[in-house]
């Protein structure tokens, strides 16, 4: 790339605006394109927000510097063949490389009742993505208000003690058998689960969702499968995310779960670049905060020059910590969290401090663990894992990583 290039991003989130920070500290002129109205901000801790732990001030992200420039605006297509992006009011700006950080949108379940005539959510039915969501959420609650939240995931799981932190009589139904069913064993789901009732939280796992109430426009129930139907107000609608790719779609790009990208993290025009959530990159989409930054160091490398600089793939781990009036509750993930047969497993579990740790080895690698409570170990864990060297044939370094809380 030259030095003169325009370079346009379309996405503040976390990727967009680290690679623009990026990018203008080496004197590149980027234009960053936004459509929210809230300065950009770390959606990761919209949670911590929405318990009132945060005001929306400080998950506000570092400003990119000059000579990058910040524009307001929602892009409504992309002309390749004249390099220019289109926005809603009209306005068009060229580009000569452009990055697509647009990242992910909320599942919205085939719910009865879910949208009104005009294809809005009914008042009262929240999905918890944006910031205008959180804020929009936050308001609606009162203490002793009977909260909903569909969806028993990483989101879910948040939404519900940041809601149960607020006062509010929190139902968390869940449609699989356990909560973060992705990251998690049962066991340490089931210390999750323990730890969402001690704060009065009532948790439904293997409970199907069918319909919305609503009443001149307005939820005040839902039903479930069997009929059962649960007094609702607020509903929080927290069933996942998927890639945001109808930009990339609509102009012609290779798109299958997400926008496919190589490890130059080039779409298939290649003067256009893709990186975050919406990406799908040797056929795994991430949603997570650290390949979305690795994402946008790579390509910040590349375009600035650097012709070795490559995304390979990221070995994210998944960590959450639940605040409140009390004392956190962590917990942290990693790989394969469940053992195949023939795998060695190594686990410690304290039921009185609520804490767990596992490991889980493959042959003479370590392939996956799970921590809740303390997670003083996960550092030193987490750095054996990623680098996929062969553990001592002995197993006393092993169990020292999973019990020296100095590794973190």
């Amino acid at each position: 790339m030259t030095s003169n290039e325009r370079v346009v991003v379309i996405g503040t989130g976390l990727a967009g605006v680290t690679l623009a920070r990026r990018l203008g500290g080496l004197g590149t002129p980027v234009t960053l394109v936004g459509e929210e109205e809230h300065r950009p901000y770390n959606r990761v801790l919209l949670a911590e927000v929405l318990a009132g732990r945060y005001s929306p001030e400080l998950i506000a992200l570092p400003a990119p510097a000059a000579p990058t420039v910040l524009t307001r605006g929602r892009v409504t297509g992309i002309d390749r063949a004249a390099r220019t992006v289109v926005c809603a009011d009209g306005t068009g700006i060229g580009y000569d490389r452009l990055v697509l950080a647009t990242g992910s949108n909320p599942v919205l379940p085939p719910l009865r009742g879910l949208f009104t005539e005009d294809h809005a959510l009914p008042e009262g039915v929240h999905a918890f993505r944006t910031m205008d969501d959180c804020l929009g959420l936050a308001k609606a609650v009162r203490p002793g208000a009977r909260a909903v939240v569909i969806g028993g995931g990483l989101l879910g799981v948040s939404a519900a003690r940041a809601l149960a932190v607020r006062g509010a009589q929190v139902v968390l139904a869940q449609q699989s058998e356990r909560l973060m069913e992705r990251q998690l064993d049962p066991a340490a789901s089931r210390l999750v689960r323990r730890h969402l009732t001690d704060l009065g939280v009532e948790v439904h796992t293997e409970c199907r969702v069918r319909d919305v109430r609503c009443v001149a426009g307005a939820v005040r129930s839902v039903e479930m499968a069997d009929g059962y139907a649960l007094d609702a107000d607020p509903v929080v609608l927290a069933c996942g995310v998927h890639p945001r790719v109808g930009l990339a779609q609509a102009a012609g790009l290779e798109v299958r779960k997400g926008i496919v990208v190589d490890d130059e993290l080039r779409t298939s025009d290649p003067r256009i670049h893709a990186v975050g959530d919406c990406v799908q990159h040797a056929g795994t989409v991430y949603g997570l905060a650290a390949p979305a930054l690795e994402q946008a160091e790579a390509l910040a490398a590349l375009l600035a020059g650097d012709a070795d600089a490559r995304y390979t793939g990221t070995r994210s781990l998944t960590r959450l910590t639940l605040t409140g009036p009390d004392s956190p509750f962590d917990l942290a993930a990693f790989g394969e969290t469940e053992a195949l047969p023939g795998d060695d497993v190594v686990q410690l579990t304290d039921a009185t401090r609520g804490t767990y740790r596992k490991v889980v080895v493959r042959g003479d690698r370590l392939i996956g663990g799970v921590l809740v409570g303390e997670l003083g170990t996960v550092g030193a864990l987490a750095r054996a894992w990623e680098g996929a060297e062969p553990l001592p044939s002995d197993g006393g370094p092993l169990l020292h990583l999973l019990t020296n809380d100095g590794g973190s």
